[in-house]
C-alpha cells in the first residue's frame, strides 16, 4: 500500500488548531491577518501565529499558511513583510494562488514551501509539472476534477510532486472558489475572502411591470435556491482517494467551529487509519460515517469525484442539524466527575454523547451540575458558563460533548 496521506484540518483561531491537533491532524491550514481568503473568521496575528507553529512542531505538525488572495498593485507593498514574519514564525508551507505572490516567497521566505492552491484552477499534468518546475512542492487540485484524471496527474508528474484534495466540506458553486458574483451584487470581494455567499440565497422571477409580484422558481413552495451547492463528503471513499495518489485530505471549514475541526478532523484520521490497518475490501466503521451527521452541515454528495456534477440543494438553504454542541470538558477531576465549559443548554438528566480526543463516541448521563457559586443548578444556559458535572461515566479532557436534539 502507498505512504499513508496527510489529514489536512482547518483552523480559523486558536481553539480550532487545538482541537484539529488533539483530533489527529497532520497539519493545519490557517491564515494571518492579511493574504488570506477567509475574512469572516479571527484569524492568527504574528504573535498567535508563533504559538501555532510551536504547538503544532511540539506535536510533530505542520503549519500551512494560506496565502491564496489575488492581490491587487496596492496589497503587494506589505507582502515582502509578511512573508518574512510568516517564515520567522516558523511556518511550514504557504498556499499561494498568484504567480507574483508565489515568486515573492521564494525571494522572501525561501526556507518555507510553497503549495498551489486551488484558486489557481490546476487541472492537468502539463500546468502541474510546469509548477513544480518553478519550485511548488505540492499542488492543491481544482475542485472540479474527477479520480480518474487526478490518477494521470499523479502517474505524470515527479513523485516528489505532492497532490492535496478536498475531502469535505462546503463547496463553491465558481470554478474552483473564482467567484465574481458576490462583488457585483454587494461589493465584497470573494478572491479577497470576503464572499457574502449571495450563492446561497433564494431567488425568485420579477417582472418589471408588475411591482411587487414575484414568481417564484421553485420546485416546491418553500422555493429554490439555484446555486446552493451540496456539502463534499468523501469519507466513504477513502480506498479510491489512496488509489489514485492523493498526497493530503484536506478538510475544508477555516469559518467553522473548534467543534466542526474536532469532528471532521476524527472522522478522517479514523477512516484512514482503518483503511491502512484493514485493506481491502473496506467497510467503513458505521460510527465514523454517523459522525459527520452530527455537524451542521448541507446534503452531501461526492462532488465531481467520479464524473457528472455534485448537485444543488434547490429547495432549501439552510443546514441540517441533529446535535448541539454542548459542552467541552477542560478537566477531568475525580472518578465520573467533570469541569467542563459549557457552549448549548442542556439539563440534569439527559443522555449526552462524547467524543474524546483521538477516542470513539459513547454516551452518558448527565446527574449533576454544579455552577461557579457551588450551587446546584437543574440546567447549562449560560453560554460558556463553567460548571461541574457529574455522569456516570468518565469524561475526558479536551472531549466534545454533543446533545441530540428533540
Amino acid at each position: 500500500m502507498t505512504n499513508k496521506p496527510e489529514i489536512l484540518s482547518p483552523a480559523g483561531d486558536m481553539d480550532c488548531l487545538q482541537s484539529a491537533l488533539s483530533f489527529g491532524a497532520d497539519a493545519v491550514f490557517l491564515a494571518g491577518r492579511m493574504f488570506g481568503m477567509r475574512s469572516s473568521p479571527r484569524n492568527f496575528d504574528a504573535d498567535e501565529l508563533r504559538r501555532a507553529c510551536a504547538a503544532a512542531h511540539a506535536k510533530g505538525k505542520k503549519i500551512h499558511l494560506t496565502c491564496n488572495i489575488l492581490p491587487r498593485n496596492d496589497e503587494l507593498k506589505a507582502l515582502p513583510g509578511f512573508l518574512i514574519t510568516a517564515q520567522d514564525c516558523g511556518v511550514d508551507a504557504f498556499i499561494i494562488a498568484d504567480l507574483g505572490v508565489f515568486e515573492a516567497a521564494k525571494r522572501y521566505a525561501p526556507r518555507v514551501a510553497r503549495h498551489i492552491s486551488t484558486q489557481a484552477g490546476v487541472t492537468n499534468y502539463a500546468a502541474a509539472n510546469a509548477l513544480y518546475q518553478m519550485g511548488a512542492s505540492r499542488v492543491v487540485m481544482a475542485r472540479e476534477i474527477p479520480l480518474d484524471e487526478i490518477a494521470e496527474i499523479r502517474a505524470k508528474v515527479p513523485k516528489e510532486l505532492e497532490i492535496e484534495c478536498f475531502v469535505h466540506g462546503a463547496m463553491c458553486v465558481s470554478f474552483s472558489g473564482r467567484c465574481l458574483i458576490s462583488s457585483y451584487m454587494t461589493g465584497r470581494d470573494a478572491n479577497h475572502g470576503d464572499c457574502a455567499q449571495p450563492c446561497r440565497w433564494k431567488y425568485h422571477l420579477f417582472e418589471e411591470t408588475r411591482e411587487g409580484q414575484y414568481f417564484p422558481v421553485e420546485e416546491d413552495s418553500r422555493g429554490t435556491f439555484l446555486y446552493n451547492s451540496r456539502d463534499l463528503c468523501m469519507i466513504e471513499h477513502i480506498p479510491a482517494l489512496v488509489k489514485a495518489g492523493v498526497s493530503s485530505f484536506k478538510i475544508e471549514g477555516r469559518a467553522k467551529s473548534a467543534y466542526y475541526t474536532a469532528v471532521t478532523t476524527n472522522a478522517y484520521r479514523k477512516a484512514v487509519d482503518q483503511y491502512f490497518e484493514e485493506g481491502d475490501p473496506f467497510v467503513l466503521h458505521p460510527w465514523i460515517r454517523e459522525e459527520l451527521e452530527k455537524i451542521s452541515h448541507r446534503a452531501y454528495s461526492t462532488g465531481f469525484y467520479f464524473g457528472g456534477e455534485p448537485g444543488q440543494v434547490t429547495d432549501d438553504g439552510g443546514y441540517i442539524r441533529r446535535y448541539d454542541n454542548v459542552a467541552v470538558c477542560e478537566q477531568s477531576i475525580d472518578g465520573y466527575t467533570s469541569l467542563i465549559s459549557q457552549r448549548n443548554k442542556f439539563w440534569v438528566g439527559d443522555t449526552l454523547d462524547v467524543l474524546p480526543p483521538g477516542g470513539i463516541p459513547y454516551e452518558i448521563t448527565c446527574i449533576s451540575l454544579i455552577n461557579g457559586e457551588g450551587e446546584s443548578v437543574e440546567s447549562a444556559p449560560h453560554p460558556t458558563e463553567r460548571l461541574t458535572m457529574l455522569a456516570d461515566r468518565a469524561v475526558p479532557a479536551g472531549s466534545v460533548i454533543r446533545r441530540k436534539r428533540d
